[in-house]
């Protein structure tokens, strides 16, 4: 930006050298470590004798690096300080380690301004249901286990981290069946965001009434970009069906969770 004569100084604060009251004299430069300085004009300047502080325009008016005080001083009188402000009307850029946590609105920072490998992860809220009463299916269509959650989003940018871990079970009791699998995906309301391998078992030659499984966890992060309720839900599924073959979602009624937690942008 194009200034007529100087430049306003921003948010340079300066204290002027000590000055020596000569007897009778009205004018005196102004400098700082030995340099003469320029203030912006009258009202940039705080002054200080004998302990009061003078009315810029009225009791000192400056001119260049020139201060002259309305009348005379005297032996004995004490300039006690000169402070030659910046632009108060405008803070430029503030010095290395003045800006204080305090100081940062909520929400002004966002991830784009982080150093690369840098995330914000502060947790807005957790939700969390369960359900401990075991779900069956004997079909390749994908069915609610029982067990869902909901959360309400405080902020369109928000993500939501589901976590889900339950017990399941592969089961056939037919010995034509050569394998048992299934598969288990989160939805967001009837919207599929995630989908994983549930059980897996390989049949023994011969073998009937086989069953295989264990504890199982599934993970996602989903941005569901909205600040109204939303609901997740597992579902499963049989990859192969027939031969006696059945997936088992909280199998033996054992404790299925799962847990959503807002991730603040």
């Amino acid at each position: 930006m194009s200034y007529i004569g100087r430049e306003p100084q921003i948010g340079n604060f300066q204290m002027c050298d000590a000055i020596s009251v000569v007897n009778n004299q009205a004018a005196y430069t102004m400098q700082v470590g030995g340099v003469a300085v320029i203030p912006g004009g009258d009202f940039n300047v705080i002054a200080s004798v004998n302990g009061v502080v003078q009315k810029a325009g009225t009791s000192f008016v400056t001119s260049s690096s020139t201060i002259t005080f309305s009348q005379n001083l005297v032996t004995g009188d004490v300039i006690d300080f000169i402070l030659i402000l910046g632009s108060v009307l405008d803070l430029g850029v503030p010095s290395d380690g003045t800006v204080t946590t305090g100081k940062i609105a909520d929400n002004a920072v966002t991830s784009a301004k982080l150093a690369s490998g840098l995330a914000l992860g502060k947790i807005g809220q957790v939700v969390t249901a369960t359900t401990s009463t075991e779900v069956s299916n004997t079909s390749g269509t994908y069915a609610d286990v029982g067990l869902s959650a909901s959360i309400t989003p405080t902020a369109t940018s928000s993500k939501i981290y589901i976590m889900v871990s339950a017990s399941m079970a592969g089961f056939t009791g037919n010995s034509g069946a050569t394998n048992v699998f299934s598969f288990v995906r989160l939805v967001r309301g009837s919207t599929e965001i995630a989908e994983y391998l549930g059980v897996r078992g390989k049949i023994p030659s011969g073998g009937t009434n086989f069953t295989v499984g264990g504890s199982n966890s599934f993970t996602d992060l989903d941005s569901p970009s909205t600040t109204s309720a939303v609901t997740y839900k597992a579902q499963q599924k049989l990859n192969d069906v027939g031969d006696g073959r059945t997936s088992h979602f909280s199998f033996n009624n054992k404790l299925s969770t799962i847990t959503l937690m807002e991730v603040l942008a």
